[in-house]
């Protein structure tokens, strides 16, 4: 195989996290094109097969973040189309897209999350609100987490200490899907460990802390500077780092996805590790935490490089 690659990289969509997809799509372009591959960018719209057809890509590198982008949709399309990607196959990225799913599949395999209940808008509708807001008040303490059950960026999730405010958290959260997770909260330090796998397997990017100045790391906190202060690698022990790293490559392994990924922790008072959400496509912009580790590992850029050709390759 060549190390020049034709590459079209699909970015934007019509998710919540457009913005956020596009920016990703342009630095990796921008990032690639340092190796002279020739790389394009397309939407996901209705000119996105003839362009396939036309630009016939030695690789695909989809980077749409959230629902379609996330959840196997856009990569069997890939494949139906008959084009080597970049990233885990649709199946994966069914069972990490959805987290309550993505945690069953956790905590079947015995590693620790955080107790859960996921609720549809025909369930609120069917047992009524105030019915189904008294059995999670009676069932779970607060502090809670309230999310949409798939989707990223913190879009729609909210940290709530009472029962008025667990009752406006799910109307928030439901803006963005059918489903909504209800989440133990547990307090600690929150890490995101990214994952890359290299020829001898998939191996583990120094882990970022996020520390931010009221604690939660919404959409705000993600995107805009100011809001949140990253340690790269985290303040952890080697106790600490041992344990974490275990849990983001058991998970990777358990939800059988593929190249890259990034699993988002919580490590409690006690230094135990708490999995929290799995991404199949992370976030590449500047501010995002992917990148950050990867430029704590060795190149950024290099590392994209690696991606790509490995993809490539693959048969």
């Amino acid at each position: 195989m060549a190390d020049k690659l034709k590459i079209l990289i699909i970015a934007g969509g019509l998710t919540h996290e457009r913005d956020v997809s596009i920016r990703s799509g342009r630095r990796v372009a921008n990032l690639l094109r340092q190796f002279d591959h020739t790389v394009e960018v397309c939407d996901l719209n209705s000119q996105l097969l003839p362009t396939l057809a036309e630009f016939e890509p030695d690789l695909v590198w989809p980077l749409m973040h959230g629902s379609v982008g996330e959840d196997g949709s856009v990569q069997d399309m890939i494949e139906l189309a008959g084009y080597p990607y970049v990233g885990s196959r649709a199946e994966a990225c069914v069972l990490a897209s959805m987290k309550p799913t993505a945690k069953a599949l956790v905590k079947k395999s015995d590693m620790d999350t955080p107790e859960w209940v996921s609720l549809t808008q025909s369930l609120f509708r069917q047992v009524g609100a105030p019915a189904v807001i008294a059995a999670i008040v009676e069932a779970l303490d607060f502090p809670l987490v309230v999310k949409p059950s798939n989707g990223g960026s913190a879009l729609g999730l909210s940290k709530v200490n009472s029962e008025d405010e667990l009752r406006s958290a799910m109307v928030d959260a439901f803006a963005y899907g059918d489903t909504v997770m209800v989440e133990t909260f547990i307090p600690g330090r929150e890490v995101a460990v990214s994952i890359v796998e290299d020829e001898d397997g998939p191996r583990v990017l120094p882990p970022v802390e996020i520390a931010t100045d009221d604690g939660r790391y919404d959409y705000d906190a993600r995107y805009n500077t100011g809001r949140s202060e990253f340690f790269v690698p985290a303040r952890l022990s080697e106790e600490e780092l041992d344990r974490v790293s275990e849990l983001a490559l058991s998970v990777h392994d358990t939800l059988g996805l593929r190249d890259l990924s990034r699993i988002d922790m919580i490590v409690d008072e006690a230094g135990q590790p708490w999995f929290i959400d799995a991404n199949v496509v992370p976030g590449m912009t500047d501010t995002s935490l992917f990148p950050l580790s990867a430029e704590a590992d060795s190149s950024f850029e290099d590392l994209l490089h690696q991606i790509a050709l490995r993809a490539a390759a693959r048969d």
